[in-house]
């Protein structure tokens, strides 16, 4: 079904590392608007979505947000990498060292673990795409936040990367959402037919 690429969807090179970075940029790993949480809701998503196209949207997007948690994760890796026992105890990750040692394992920022409630598949396509549009939003705020607290051209270069792809896939899923809505009118699903109410619309 997809056809894997062994690199980084952009590089990832850092050569300071930084537990306090490490420490918020996770939860866009397993964070509730991470990239595990976009990658699972369209990838579910598209099983009920009724036109391929749009699906295909879904599964190109849920795919690529695969490769962002690849990156995330590499971001999070190198950024912890050879950090001393001082290091993460005065950052606080040493919780989460104690538990993973230097493994990479989805968790907000605050420490929660990652949950499969932080996303929704509920089989109606106009409900999925406006949680879609609302994900992409939330995820570019929170890499907004990164940026705000983080200054290492190394770290911020793939941030500002990402966020951008937020952007796009808020652009594609508002595509799709316009493109589904007016099928849904034609075929009078979301839409009261004037020709059968006597060519008027009820009030609200």
């Amino acid at each position: 079904m997809w056809e894997y690429q062994k690199k980084l969807q952009y590089p990832v090179n850092i050569k300071c590392p930084d537990a306090n970075a490490a420490k918020i940029i996770i939860t866009q790993l397993g964070g509730p608007d991470g990239e595990l949480a976009a990658s699972m809701r369209y990838i579910s998503q598209r099983y009920a979505m009724p036109y391929r196209d749009v699906a295909g949207i879904l599964t190109d997007i849920g795919t690529e947000e695969l490769a962002h948690m690849e990156m995330v994760s590499t971001i999070v890796y190198q950024l912890t990498r050879g950090l001393s026992a001082q290091e993460l105890i005065d950052s606080g990750l040493d919780v989460y060292f104690v538990d993973h040692t230097n493994g990479i394992w989805p968790q907000a920022a605050s420490g929660a673990p990652f949950t499969s409630a932080y996303f929704q598949s509920k089989g109606d396509p106009i409900t999925d795409l406006h949680e879609d549009m609302a994900a992409e939003q939330k995820a570019r705020t929170t890499y907004d936040n990164i940026l705000n607290l983080v200054s290492d051209p190394d770290v911020t270069d793939p941030i500002k990367f990402l966020r951008q792809r937020e952007i796009n896939h808020y652009q594609r899923f508002g595509e799709a959402l316009r493109n589904v809505t007016e099928r849904l009118n034609a075929d009078n699903f979301y839409y009261i037919n004037p020709s059968l109410t006597g060519g008027k619309i009820f009030d609200k």
